[in-house]
């Protein structure tokens, strides 16, 4: 272990602020790290000749990353670290004790050294599976190289936003990549060929949702209006104000200062109490089976492929329809969204939609639980380290002796009913709004608005301490 530990500790890293930084100062560095990542992913790759991007859309909206540009592995190497370590930690093969500071310094490391190794093994499958083609086998190595250093980029920018800026940098990476697919299926004036189309004229409809509109009411085509703009947006906003509902819902526990007589303060858990991380998981798990699924179709097609590459590719994980990104078989089949009901109308009440519908909303609600559960247990946000964390504070909950055992008792009643449900919950949402059609993505813009709401939740609690001007605005 000595020597694991010495390995660990030799990673590189972002060093800590020597003192602590003013909130001010954070958001400054949070904002500038976010427009370093939208740089980078505005810088193409050299050598390539061309990728598969139409393929893997999913991919590239949830994991923030830009197919053919330095920043194309996103930040899938980081979140596919969390998971494989999550499963690990999980099913007992990892034994860590993450209730003293030597565990949470090997669970880090181990993130960081998992990330690393993904960050390589994803650079090189990319290139030699044909995601992002290099133009010739004497650039292969130097593409791999340039992938490499996108993701390693991406890792130390979210390392600097976690300690020296504010939030999460995956998290802000995700909304930033959302945000800029929404603004566009909204606002953008081209079409699918790259031609113009403000609205009115034109041979077909632009890709924005307000120029579309005009389009098909122009055309004389309102069932058209209803099921491609209108219907959409109608869920999108009305996804937006369900979330937000369900993200004020909360339960206080009352704590008081054992020391001081007279001064109290509550506590709440958020119904999401295990926050935006187990949606982005349990689609990044969705996204990357379909990843491997393409590039193990890709060798399955290959004239010196085994029987069992094909067996494997054809009726296990599953394969994609030729020339399109619509799963035929296999895992994959049954754990991708089908097509929305406004796609879907005229057969809705037919029995084939439905077993589909019902698997891909039983794997999203499955998938999110389960994570929310490893989440909550391994991010010290369990009712033990909660305990722990009062207790050190100086708080107490009235009406209980100061004991680590009864508080940690009192939290579970509280934290893993919330965990649980908070799992079911927002796995539904996400699958219900995925089904019914929002913008982008129903995943993505569950993600988008819960990172949002989460922001301008722990920025305005912050402000109340060392941000004057923001703590007017927040109280207002």
């Amino acid at each position: 272990m000595s020597l694991y530990r010495n390995i660990v500790a030799s990673l590189p890293e972002v060093a800590n602020p020597e003192k602590k930084q003013s909130l001010k100062t954070r958001l400054l560095w949070t904002f500038g790290i976010l427009v370093i990542f939208l740089f980078l992913a505005s810088i193409p790759l050299y050598g390539v000749l061309g990728t598969q991007a139409e393929y893997f859309k999913t991919l590239e909206l949830l994991l923030g990353a830009k197919f053919g540009a330095l920043l194309t592995l996103g930040i899938g190497p980081i979140v596919t670290a969390s998971i494989v370590l999550q499963l690990l930690k999980g099913s007992g093969i990892v034994k860590i004790d993450l209730t003293n500071e030597e565990g949470k310094f090997l669970w880090h490391g181990t993130h960081k050294l998992l990330t690393f190794f993904f960050i390589i093994v994803e650079s090189f499958v990319y290139v030699k599976f044909g995601a992002v083609s290099a133009a010739s086998a004497d650039v292969f190595w130097f593409v791999v190289a340039q992938l490499a250093l996108g993701g390693f980029l991406v890792f130390f920018m979210d390392e600097v936003v976690k300690k020296w800026g504010f939030g999460s940098g995956v998290s802000i990476f995700i909304a930033a990549g959302i945000g800029q697919a929404v603004f566009l299926q909204i606002f953008s004036p081209f079409t699918q060929t790259g031609a113009m189309a403000w609205g009115f004229s034109g041979t077909e409809p632009a890709i924005g949702k307000l120029w579309a509109g005009l389009y098909y009411l122009s055309h004389g085509d309102p069932m058209t209006f209803l099921t491609a703009v209108l219907g959409p947006i109608a869920i999108t906003v009305a996804l937006f104000f369900l979330i937000v509902f369900f993200q004020s819902i909360n339960v206080e526990i009352p704590l008081s200062f054992g020391r001081v007589r007279g001064q109290s303060m509550k506590w709440p858990l958020n119904f999401f109490y295990s926050g935006v991380i187990p949606v982005i998981l349990v689609s990044a798990l969705g996204a990357n089976l379909q990843l491997w699924a393409r590039l193990l179709q890709s060798l399955a097609e290959s004239a010196n492929s085994s029987a069992f590459t094909r067996f494997i590719s054809e009726n296990v994980i599953g394969q994609f329809a030729a020339g399109s990104a619509t799963p035929i078989s296999g895992l994959i089949n049954w754990i991708a969204h089908p097509s929305n009901i406004w796609n879907n109308l005229g057969n809705l009440f037919t029995l084939g939609v439905w077993p589909h519908m019902l698997s891909y909303t039983l794997y999203m609600v499955i998938g999110a639980t389960l994570f929310a559960y490893f989440w909550v247990q391994t991010a010290g946000m369990d009712s033990r380290s909660q305990a722990k964390q009062i207790l050190n504070s100086g708080l107490q909950i009235p009406g209980f002796r100061k004991d680590e055992r009864i508080v940690e008792r009192v939290l579970a009643r509280y934290i893993t009913p919330l965990t649980i449900m908070g799992g079911i919950g927002i796995g539904l949402l996400a699958a219900s709004a995925d089904l019914l059609g929002a913008l982008t993505s129903g995943t993505g813009i569950l993600l988008m608005v819960m990172i949002i709401y989460q922001f301008y939740t722990s920025l305005a609690k912050e402000s109340m301490e060392d941000f004057s001007v923001l703590r007017k605005f927040m109280r207002k």
